[in-house]
Formats: C-alpha cells, structure tokens, sequence
C-alpha cells in the first residue's frame, strides 16, 4: 500500500510537469515510471499470509505443484512464477440427505451429517486429483453409495430399534471411503430418519388395531368379571333366603318377622330423613301398622 501511493503521488507530478518537460527527457522518466510500477507489483504479490486453522501449498509455474505443505504464518513466494492455494484445515460439518430402500422393500428418507476434513500431508495429490472443492466432488456422492448400501441390509423396524448400529456401519464404511481421497472424518451421525407415506399409515392402521384389541379384551374380561360377580350374588342370596326361611321356621311367634320390620322401618326413615324434601307418612308407610298388629295378637289372650 505504502509503495502504491508513492507511485501514485510520482506519477502526478510528473504528469503535471509532462508540458514542460523537453523530449529528450520523457525517456528516462518512463524508465522511472516503470521501475516504480514494478516495484509496487513486486511488493505485493512477494508475500502471501496463512490464518490460523488453514493450510497452504504453491503451484509454480516452472515445476508445477510443490510437495511442501505451508503451516501458519507469513510465507514469502516469487512474483508471478509462484502461486499459493490455501486450504481450510478445520472441521467442517455438511449434512447429506439419501432417499433410499430398506431390506423389506420400504422406501426411507435419510439424512446424515458428516464433519470432515482434509488430510494435510496429502494436500498437493488433493489439487492434483480433485482441486480446492474436493469435499463437493466426493462426499455426496460416496456417502449416498455408502448410506444406501447399509440401509439395504436391513428392514424398517430394524432401522428404528438398531439405529446406533446403523449410524456405527455407516460411519465406518463412509470413512474408509473418504480416507481413499484424503479425506478424514471425525463424525458421522443419523439426524434425520423417516419413512414413506405408504409405511406410516401401515404403522398407524396396525397400532389401531391392536388398540381394538386390547379393547375387546379388556370388554371380554370385564363381561367375565361382571358374570362372576353375578353368579356370586346370587349364590349369595340363596344362601341368605334358605338361612331366612330356616329362621322362619325355627320361629313361630313371628319374631324374627316382626325384628325385620322394625330394620325396614328404620332404613326407609333414615333414607327419607337424609332427603332435602319433607314427607310425612303414617304407619302403613313404615310398616308400623303391621307391626303393630303383630304385637296386639301376641298380647290377646
């Protein structure tokens, strides 16, 4: 920059002065003009600058490109003759989507991510083959290979309940791949997996049925139950009327008929006090009468 506006500067000024500047000297102040302008050309493009996490190697005009690998820093090269490539050295993350078959026939969308990086002992053969975009050129198309070779060897049910074995067979195959072009992988991981339309509504119809299922048998049990139940109650209540009419019978005064009045009476007075309504009922309506009748023949001699 410095040497550019000096140039700059010199060259208007003699520009300005050209008109009164004699012939004979426009020859040498060319010369000039010309030595600064190479000067400027050499000064910036003498020396070229490496970021951290990048990488470098230069192509020459004369040998072509140079096994040596350039680390960090300030590099020098020679003007024109010498030319850096610069590669990024760092991680970098690329999601790759496949739409492929599973082992029974199902169509599944997948959708890896792959972080990935170039091998920088073997960055001049990269350029050579494959150019600065090499992670363009093979990873999409050996990851869907690679992605789809896998899925292959198993169904889609598999495919859920094995899915760390799935991402574990492709992370391997996909990097013994990559490593045939330089390319190093630190991590291959399944972020997307879905099935086709077709699959998800065969899943649904199945999960219905089985709810269907599960509710007839739960009917077919509680019908089960419910019989049981009955049967009980009224074995139960045969054995109560047969104890009532032994008790009948061991009774002939009628008290144990009379005692059971006098239970009923009880409860519907309960049941009819416990009501928000008032009723008033005479003894007929709690069974008193009868009662009553009962008590007066027992004391009539």
């Amino acid at each position: 920059f410095f040497f550019s506006c000096c140039f700059v500067v010199a060259m208007a000024e003699k520009m300005k002065n050209l008109t009164r500047v004699p012939m004979a000297k426009i020859g040498p102040l060319a010369l000039v003009g010309l030595g600064l302008g190479a000067a400027w050309y050499f000064g910036q493009n003498a020396y070229y600058v490496v970021e951290g996490g990048h990488r470098a190697i230069v192509y020459s005009r004369i040998s072509g490109i140079k096994p040596t690998v350039y680390g960090e820093g300030f590099k020098f090269k020679i003007p024109w003759l010498e030319r850096e490539v610069i590669y990024n050295a760092r991680a970098v993350s690329r999601k790759i989507r496949a739409y492929t078959g599973s082992k029974d026939l199902q169509m599944i969308d997948i959708t890896i991510n792959v972080l990935s990086k170039p091998n920088v002992d073997q960055l001049p053969d990269m350029y050579r083959q494959l150019g600065v975009d090499y992670a363009e050129r093979v990873l999409p198309s050996v990851a869907t290979e690679v992605v789809k070779s896998v899925v292959a060897q198993f169904t889609a049910s598999e495919l859920i309940t094995n899915r760390q074995m799935v991402s574990s067979k492709i992370r391997n195959r996909l990097t013994e791949r990559s490593r045939e072009f330089g390319i190093l992988l630190d991590n291959v991981s399944i972020t997307h997996l879905s099935f086709g339309r077709e699959y998800s509504q065969a899943i649904e119809a199945k999960q219905v049925a089985q709810q269907e299922a599960e509710r007839a048998k739960f009917i077919v049990d509680r019908a089960r139950e419910t019989k049981r139940e009955i049967i009980a109650k009224a074995e139960g209540e045969k054995r109560a009327a047969i104890k009532f009419n032994e008790a009948v019978r061991a009774d002939p005064d009628g008290n144990f008929l009379a005692l059971r009045k006098i239970e009923a009476a009880k409860e519907i007075a309960a049941y009819l006090a416990n009501g928000n309504n008032r009723i008033y009922l005479d003894s007929n309506g709690l069974l008193f009468n009868q009662l009553l009748v009962n008590t007066a023949s027992k004391i009539t001699p």
